[in-house]
């Protein structure tokens, strides 16, 4: 079966900017077209949105290295996001905006997403675009009821919203095989095809690696052989254009398969994730459009647990690598949003609606011994969000404005493996959101935004996965359970400057500000591999950034930016000693700089460097920062033989390539350089 798999050929490659911005080309404009970007729910140009929108086409997608498969990695050469992806096989535990990036919202054609599970499980072969919007969405966008992970996530801090293939203007077939470090072994797939108003694609991939130690020295990983994975993929999506106007019906439907181990005998991991969206669009007239959209996400973790324990003489005992119990989460998380757009006056947009989410969340252990199954937590979340809000465009100046109102309730039937004494707790809560933005010239644009947030602590921040009475203790790992957590509000500020000195150079400036009263954050348990969810206090983060992109020509093209940002405590009644403390996994300086470069001969090479300052895993005055380090990646293709309509090519992308092997949050860090390489033909 894998030596099938493996058999299979190639990707679509393609050179083009590293990066597209809100400010594009005239002619790249045209050529994109009206696209649904984030801060509006109808087809326009990013241009005539409020907020900074950055744009990464498909094109685009194909020339940069996700050394981690995350596609947070995607978004990381923008300004102000930073990946901070632990492994192959872990999530990414970055930053957006200033905050963690729970402060993100993360969806799927405008539906939301999980940021650690669906960014590791979702495949990039799928997507048309990515859109990048930064500041507040809080309006539009719900927070999304994870109760995994770091919990409940919220767009505070801005959205990114992939954007699924949809029209199909010829039939073709992509695939590629690979093979790099570690004994890597890998293969894609994809085929689209249009069949009378039915447009649709399907895809397909599979890796497996013998990997490579991920910890740092004394890590609780404790590994003690290379740990093994496999994952596959498997996808579709059909759009059934239903008139010429533009109503459409569309499925799709994603499944990862995730299986290996964490280095020991028994130590084995088996995850299943499941993510379908459907949709329906009704252009009702010129100026009335209606959209109704459902989706469905399932995520299902399994992993054991041995008895791992050393003698005086740091030896590792055999007994103890004995199967002790399977661990398991299972979370479903159910969206759906129904909207309607009026163009009201001659170009305002009044967009109005509802969306509702309902999720499921369960943990359990599963003894060895005995083969009884425990359970430890047992919830629901439900919220139903009413909205509304207008733009108005007047000339050269568009305001907007806009307002929501939560409903959320969560209702508990086991905390810790027992009936909880008060289970269940509802909010509700009105947020706002408001801009302007002042397209002075083609060449000059200038936006400011506002917005609110409310998030309420996640059943895992509540419940957690271990006893509290087993904090600290360094022979047991997981998260410990805060009862007396509170709920968080937040406020978010931008401004900025778009600039356009010539024709293909585009120069943006941002500053922001960022209040939160009670901030729910992450935080590692010192000297214990634990987690911990606690209210830091009010805290602020503000910050700027600077960002440059340059097409000089066919041949080159380049970017850089740099993002500052100081995240503290500003006052915390209940510990004052937190007072001044760093908001962990933010780091203060980011830089990212690529170029593009296109030779004769079908030869291309992309060349990205990213260097970040430390970041903290604990919010404290005591706490010391991770190392800062610097990653540089590159990409390097050449075409073999493009001939009617058949394009075979060769590739190399060799990761981290001045081989830092730096400390991440968690005692996980990066294994260093490594590098993969195949054929891809596309017909």
């Amino acid at each position: 079966m894998k030596r099938l798999l493996v058999s299979a050929l190639s990707i679509f490659l393609v050179g083009a900017p590293v990066v597209a911005d809100d400010e594009a080309d005239a002619a790249d404009v045209y050529e994109m077209g009206e696209v649904i970007i984030t801060g509006s729910k109808l087809p326009q140009t990013p241009g005539n949105v409020t907020q900074k929108i950055s744009i990464i086409t498909a094109d685009e997608l194909g020339s940069l290295v996700l050394g981690n498969g995350n596609l947070a990695e995607i978004l990381s050469y923008t300004p102000g996001n930073f990946a901070n992806v632990l492994s192959r096989n872990d999530a990414n535990w970055g930053s957006s905006g200033g905050l963690a990036h729970t402060y993100k919202g993360y969806m799927l054609d405008g539906l939301p997403i999980d940021a650690f599970v669906d960014l590791q499980s979702l495949d990039s072969w799928a997507f048309q675009r990515v859109e990048d919007q930064r500041g507040s969405a809080s309006v539009l966008y719900p927070t999304y009821l994870a109760m995994d992970f770091a919990g409940n996530q919220s767009p505070l801090a801005g959205t990114a919203n992939f954007i699924l293939k949809e029209r199909v203007a010829s039939t073709r077939t992509s695939a590629s095989a690979y093979y790099g470090s570690y004994n890597t072994i890998g293969g894609r797939f994809f085929h689209q095809r249009a069949a009378g108003n039915l447009h649709m694609f399907v895809g397909s991939h599979y890796e497996g690696s013998d990997y490579t130690d991920y910890g740092t020295e004394g890590s609780w990983l404790n590994m003690i052989d290379n740990p093994e994975y496999k994952k596959a993929k498997l996808y579709m999506r059909g759009t059934y254009f239903l008139n010429d106007s533009g109503q459409r019906a569309s499925l799709y439907a994603h499944r990862t398969w995730h299986n290996g181990d964490a280095g020991r005998p028994t130590r084995g991991f088996g995850h299943a994730y499941t993510t379908l969206n459907a949709g329906y669009t009704n252009p009702i007239s010129d100026r009335v459009t209606a959209s109704a959209k459902i989706g469905y996400r399932d995520y299902v973790r399994r992993w054991e647990e041995d008895k791992f324990e050393r003698n005086d003489d740091g030896d590792i005992i055999p007994e103890s690598l004995v199967l002790l119990r399977e661990d398991g989460v299972d979370q479903s998380v159910m969206p759906a949003d129904l909207s309607l757009s009026i163009i009201t006056g001659e170009s305002n947009v009044l967009t109005a609606g509802v969306d509702y989410q309902h999720a499921s969340y369960e943990t359990s252990s599963e003894s060895a011994e005995s083969g009884e199954t425990t359970i430890g937590n047992d919830a629901t979340a439900t919220t139903i969000g009413f909205y509304a809000q207008e733009e108005l465009r007047l000339d050269a100046l568009i305001l907007r404005a806009g307002a929501r109102y939560n409903i959320i309730s969560h209702d508990i039937d086991l905390l810790q493996g027992s009936p909880p004494g008060d289970d269940s707790n509802s909010w509700n809560k009105v947020l706002y959101s408001a801009g302007g933005r002042y397209n002075h010239s083609d060449e000059l644009a200038v936006y400011a935004n506002i917005g609110t947030s409310f998030k309420a602590p996640s059943l895992k921040s509540v419940g957690g996965t271990i006893p509290l009475e087993s904090k600290g203790d360094s022979t047991l790992s997981g998260h410990v359970p805060n009862p007396d957590i509170k709920p968080e509000s937040g406020t978010s500020f931008d401004v900025g400057v778009n600039f356009r000195p010539q024709d293909g150079l585009q120069v943006g400036l941002r500053g922001f500000n960022i209040l939160l009263a009670d901030q729910i954050v992450q935080r590692a348990v010192p000297a214990a591999p634990q987690s911990e969810d606690i209210n830091a206090g009010n805290t602020t983060t503000r910050g700027a950034e600077v960002e440059v992109t340059h097409r000089l020509d066919e041949r080159v093209e380049w970017f850089a930016n740099y993002t500052f940002t100081n995240a503290e405590v500003t006052e915390n009644t209940e510990d004052p000693s937190k007072v001044g403390a760093k908001i962990n996994f933010v780091p203060e300086s980011s830089i990212g700089v690529g170029v593009h470069l296109t030779f004769p001969q079908g030869l291309r090479a992309t060349v990205t460097v990213q260097s970040y300052s430390g970041i903290f895993q604990d919010v404290s005055t005591e706490a010391e920062a991770l190392p800062g380090y610097t990653l540089v990646n590159a990409r390097i293709q050449y075409g073999v033989r493009t001939q009617d309509g058949y394009d075979l090519s060769l590739y190399l992308e060799p990761y981290n390539i001045t081989n830092q092997t730096f400390e991440m949050p968690w005692q996980f860090q990066d294994p260093g350089f490594s590098v993969n390489g195949g054929l891809m033909v596309s017909f």
